[in-house]
């Protein structure tokens, strides 16, 4: 049983072994990685449809939540897993608001039904804390810091 904050490391672990060391070259690197957007203590994946991703909205909707990415860096000699959390604050959504994102930006593909890059983003996101590149799916800073101590 582990933490709802250790299962996006989790995930991109397990993504990371799906390579078959043998298989892998000397020179080749694999970064591999997954996110989750994690409300009431609940994880929010991608969802299933548009009524799942309209449910997640209204879930979100008007609350602070957190984002955690768990990236993995894995070559043959080693392998570094680590996570980045963020804090993303919505204003209230209304109905409409959440009608018009799901039919128009289909976010079927996306931990807890938004992109923050979208127009979802530019009109319900109040405060991010913390990396906006985590919350769009990959801390890129973090991870340049960690490529150049690998």
């Amino acid at each position: 049983n582990i933490s709802v904050f250790d299962v996006a490391p989790f995930l991109s672990l397990k993504k990371a072994r799906s390579f078959e060391d043998s298989e892998l070259p000397e020179n080749y690197m694999v970064i591999t990685a997954d996110t989750v957007v994690i409300v009431n203590d609940t994880i929010l994946g991608k969802p299933k449809d548009g009524e799942d991703a309209r449910k997640m909205l209204r879930l979100l909707s008007g609350k602070k939540h957190s984002v955690v990415t768990g990236v993995t860096i894995h070559t043959k000699e080693n392998t570094k897993t680590f996570s980045v959390s963020s804090k993303v604050s919505f204003d209230v959504l209304d109905d409409d608001e959440i009608e018009y994102y799901v039919n128009n930006f289909k976010p079927f593909d996306k931990a807890g039904s938004y992109g923050i890059q979208e127009w979802i983003g530019y009109i319900g996101v109040n405060s991010v804390e913390g990396s906006y590149f985590n919350v769009m799916g990959l801390p890129t800073q973090k991870l340049y810091q960690m490529l150049k101590r690998f």
